[in-house]
């Protein structure tokens, strides 16, 4: 299996000019997010009844200073954002118009509980695939970026280009989720611990910054469910720009979300798949 990378239609001064636009929406989304970390903060449930899905003030106000930054710089490109959707979410591929897709903290878990494996997401959806994705993490000083030009680190006043951990097998893998309570089923259940059965370590809670531990060659292997558009296209290019594979459990797009697998190299990405879709005797298919 080949890591595809998506070849946006745009030029590349279009691209330079709507990367720069993203990362000044980062920068002014850092002041309300550093502010409220680890400060009193209303938290409310998005879900009452339901499993636990937090959102703070601290969401809702970067979401929208990302908003209005991304607008005045281009106003021709819509905006989707997980605080402020309405209504059912659009079905991303071939044909749609280009869209921002943010999440404005993801990992709000992490944020509320003190631990800095939170991110801001940003994508460029250019109607046909993913073409920028970046995650900033203000608290550790670091952003990863990625694109048609590969993945690179922005931190401590430095770009390095990232490259994910080639040459790994399942048995020596390290894999990460950010809670095995996002399978909502059985049998995602049983398919998620058949590969954490044989990887080598298995890790909860990382959210987002998994995937970008991942893109710089220290987690080989990301298994996810239940996920949406806003949660993982921002990581698309990072993982994929650093020399990773990402898809659904059956190996098509995942830029809609739902269950999702990402790993270092396409060797290792074809051995995960086949143990999620392999179930063992009397277990039916996920």
């Amino acid at each position: 299996m080949a890591a595809p990378r998506h070849r946006p239609s745009l030029d590349a001064a279009r691209l330079a000019a709507l990367l720069d636009a993203m990362h000044g929406a980062a920068d002014v989304a850092r002041g309300v997010t550093v502010a409220g970390f680890r400060a009193p903060l209303a938290i409310d449930d998005k879900a009452p009844g339901d499993l636990f899905d937090p959102v703070t003030d601290a969401d809702r106000e970067a979401e929208a200073l990302i908003r209005a930054h991304l607008g005045r710089a281009h106003p021709d490109i819509a905006f989707v954002g997980e605080e402020s959707a309405a209504g059912d979410m659009p079905r991303f591929g071939g044909g749609g118009e280009p869209t921002w897709v943010v999440d404005p903290i993801d990992g709000t878990r992490a944020f509320i509980t003190g631990m800095p494996l939170w991110g801001t997401l940003i994508a460029l959806h250019d109607g046909e695939g993913v073409a920028l994705g970046m995650l900033d993490q203000p608290i550790l000083g670091e952003r990863y970026v990625g694109g048609p030009d590969g993945a690179t680190l922005h931190a401590d006043g430095s770009v390095r280009r990232l490259s994910t951990r080639d040459g790994r097998t399942l048995a020596e893998a390290s894999l990460c989720c950010t809670t095995p309570d996002m399978f909502t089923s059985g049998d995602e259940r049983a398919a998620f611990e058949r590969v954490a059965a044989s990887a080598r370590l298995t890790r909860y809670g990382g959210d987002c910054y998994a995937y970008a531990q991942l893109a710089a060659g220290h987690v080989d292997i990301v298994v996810e469910g239940d996920l949406r558009a806003w949660d993982i296209q921002a990581l698309i290019p990072i993982v994929v720009g650093a020399g990773g594979v990402v898809s659904d459990w059956s190996g098509a797009c995942a830029e809609n979300g739902g269950r999702v697998v990402a790993s270092g190299s396409a060797a290792l990405h074809a051995e995960v798949l086949a143990r999620l879709a392999t179930p063992a005797s009397g277990e039916s298919r996920p």
